[in-house]
């Protein structure tokens, strides 16, 4: 009975033991830390549904979008960028012919800089390349046209654009449009 009785104390004292010991807080240290912690950091994980397809032809269309719009995404960006420093340099100057003729200047440069690069464009990459103006600045490449020379000039660029089947008035609406549904996925998987 005593040999019971000691087996029973033993376990039961064991069993303290054990739940005394799932109450202590576990600090882990992780490599290049010297503080340790009580949880974990991770990195936030977006998820993405998982495109239904039509068919296997739009799965295909969809891969060439996906390349197209690749390539033209850093020129909207470098569009924006150059655009939001142009609209800063503008609002210093103040009278308005100072105002024309720097923007005739960032015209001319931005031509030079990168009219070769441009051209090489085929009508789907450069409309896209429209869309995507659209989607980074908020405003229609005509309407940017508009603002920054005159009504003219954007005139004459989008009949220009117009004989190679691209409208410079378009917008980027992922919300109405299959394109450009595919194309706001793209960027948003690719980190952009």
């Amino acid at each position: 009975m005593l040999k019971l009785f000691s087996t029973i104390f033993v376990f039961f004292i064991s069993a303290l033991i054990s739940l005394h010991s799932q109450n202590e807080e576990i600090y882990y240290k992780f490599d290049g830390d010297s503080i340790t912690k009580k949880e974990f950091e991770l990195s936030e994980v977006t998820v993405y549904n998982k495109i239904n397809f039509k068919d296997s032809d739009e799965r295909i269309k969809y891969l060439i979008l996906r390349r197209k719009t690749l390539k033209v995404y850093p020129y909207a960006t470098l569009a924006a960028e150059r655009l939001n420093k142009l609209n800063n340099r503008l609002a210093n100057l103040k009278k308005r012919h100072k105002r024309k003729r720097y923007t005739r200047i960032v015209e001319k440069y931005i031509q030079e800089e990168f009219t070769e690069e441009l051209k090489k464009l085929t009508r789907t990459e450069g409309q896209i390349l429209v869309k995507l103006v659209h989607r980074e600045t908020g405003k229609t490449t005509y309407q940017l046209l508009k603002e920054l020379r005159n009504g003219f000039r954007a005139f004459s660029y989008n009949l220009v654009a117009k004989a190679f089947d691209i409208s410079l008035k378009i917008e980027f609406n992922p919300n109405t449009s299959r394109e450009d549904y595919f194309i706001d996925d793209i960027l948003r998987k690719y980190g952009y």
